[in-house]
């Protein structure tokens, strides 16, 4: 039997990030809205999902 490993799409596995980069991140950033830290926008939800993708993008690198 050949076994091959596949890595999967990396279209696929971007989307998936973006997906839950973002979920987490809205919920961070209401969150610390809720209990008066920040402010809640989109453009913090928006900062918040590109940081935590490009860590996530950097974890997986390493």
């Amino acid at each position: 039997m050949s076994s091959s490993r596949s890595d999967g799409d990396s279209r696929v596995l971007f989307v998936l990030n973006l997906l839950l980069s973002f979920v987490f991140s809205y919920v961070v950033v209401w969150g610390l809205a809720f209990i008066g830290v920040g402010t809640f926008t989109l453009q913090n939800v928006a900062l918040a999902t590109i940081a935590l993708m490009v860590l996530t993008y950097l974890t997986v690198l390493r």
